[in-house]
């Protein structure tokens, strides 16, 4: 919802009195609120990892999912930019601890056989979330189209951001339902005993082991991050450039031109997401049959090549219907060999903390992804007429970006290899 809502939430906050915002201010403030946003997750994944490990998976996902479902609903209230990027801030606290307690539990529920298949399965549904994301916008389009530029007296990104508050009604069925891992509880009871700490960077830095695993993860974690909020999702704004100047071709104006670019980015969303789906289903098996490095370095090197093809060559609206699934699917692969491989670098008793750890970290480091495109977009690469392609200066910015992905190829070799390994204690 928040990479759809971006830009134009950008030209509403920005635009003064009787002018619109300056296209590159709403690059470069769509840029930093991104920023915000993955600091906030860093930051989140940081504090809650350590909580998951202490007070339980299960208690700490509902208090994130709480934080990040709230704060969501109140971004749709923002009048400035910095109000907005303060709600974008909480949002990430909540959504970067989710997912490191999220994959820890379902590891720990799981026989060995079956984990790596319930956690490429468990990230795979989150293309379900962004496809519904994108159905969201589609229908919010719209909705523009035959009522005006608002809806009941709101923008519809404003509209986007009330729904995404929704999830908090899933707190309510994890208090009522879900129970903590029995590995965890066995674990908690033979700390009580033995006064063994659970959680904590301390605990985590102190065995050369578990600091080398969290050390490397970090560094893979940060190239696939980068790649997909520093790049791949910046590819919306693309393709809404894209989207505009064949619609205006057309002689589309004012509410139809606005109504159909709400529809079409969601539509080009949904297009990334079914490669998303299919890649992160098949990364399971692909891990078992390969093994989790080879299954890195290839995802790797086919993200690097598939982002670069997408800004060099998308032009036209019909290139999103083989280039941006293709993108998805070998960008999100990546989500899903780090759910299955991090939570196997780790034991039970630091396993929310050094998962969070790796998958946060980086977002510390990938925070600065989209500001450098920002900046790539509205100073190096602006103003530059030939060739043409190059006329839009988030092309060039993109492509020299996909080098990230040259960090998580470079680390490969360090980690080690867990094919078919019970999870370490």
């Amino acid at each position: 919802l928040f990479n759809l809502a971006r830009k134009p939430a950008m030209e509403t906050l920005l635009a003064t009195a009787g002018a619109a915002a300056d296209p590159k201010d709403v690059n470069f403030y769509g840029g930093l609120s991104t920023c915000i946003f993955l600091a906030g997750w860093a930051t989140g994944g940081l504090i809650f990892g350590v909580i998951g490990d202490r007070i339980g998976r299960a208690k700490t996902m509902m208090i994130t999912i709480l934080i990040y479902s709230l704060c969501t609903g109140l971004s749709a209230i923002s009048r400035g930019f910095w109000d907005f990027a303060f709600y974008r801030f909480i949002t990430g606290l909540g959504v970067g601890g989710e997912f490191a307690v999220g994959v820890a539990l379902v590891a720990e529920v799981m026989p060995d056989r079956a984990r790596p298949y319930a956690l490429g399965l468990l990230q795979a549904l989150s293309a379900v979330g962004n496809f519904a994301a994108a159905l969201i916008g589609i229908g919010l389009g719209q909705a523009q189209l035959h009522m005006g530029s608002k809806l009941y007296g709101w923008e519809p990104w404003r509209w986007k951001f009330v729904i995404g508050a929704l999830p908090a009604v899933l707190a309510l069925v994890i208090r009522a339902g879900l129970k903590e891992p029995e590995k965890w509880q066995q674990m908690k009871a033979r700390a009580a005993e033995t006064g063994e700490k659970l959680g904590g960077y301390g605990a985590l830095f102190a065995d050369p082991r578990w600091r080398k695993n969290a050390i490397l993860g970090m560094l893979l974690a940060c190239s696939g991050v980068i790649g997909l909020w520093g790049i791949g999702f910046f590819s919306i704004d693309l393709q809404r450039s894209v989207f505009e100047k064949t619609f205006k071709a057309q002689g589309l104006t004012g509410q139809e031109l606005a109504g159909r670019l709400t529809i079409w980015t969601g539509v080009a969303m949904m297009m990334i997401q079914v490669g998303a789906f299919t890649s992160m289903m098949l990364a399971a098996r692909i891990c078992q049959r390969i093994g989790r490095k080879p299954f890195f370095a290839l995802a790797f090197t086919s993200a690097l090549v598939s982002t670069a093809i997408v800004f060099r060559y998308l032009d036209d609206i019909s290139d999103i219907w083989w280039m941006l699934p293709l993108m998805g699917f070998c960008q999100l692969s990546l989500f899903a060999g780090y759910a299955i491989y991090f939570p196997e670098l780790f034991p039970t008793r630091l396993r929310s903390t050094g998962t969070s750890f790796c998958y946060n970290v980086g977002r510390f480091v990938a925070a600065s992804g989209p500001f450098l495109l920002g900046q790539l977009s509205s100073s190096v690469f602006s103003g530059i007429q030939s060739p043409e392609w190059m006329r839009e200066p988030m092309r060039p910015a993109g492509i020299a970006m996909c080098a990230a992905f040259l960090l998580g190829l470079a680390v490969l070799p360090f980690l080690p290899e867990t094919k078919g390994r019970p999870l370490p204690e």
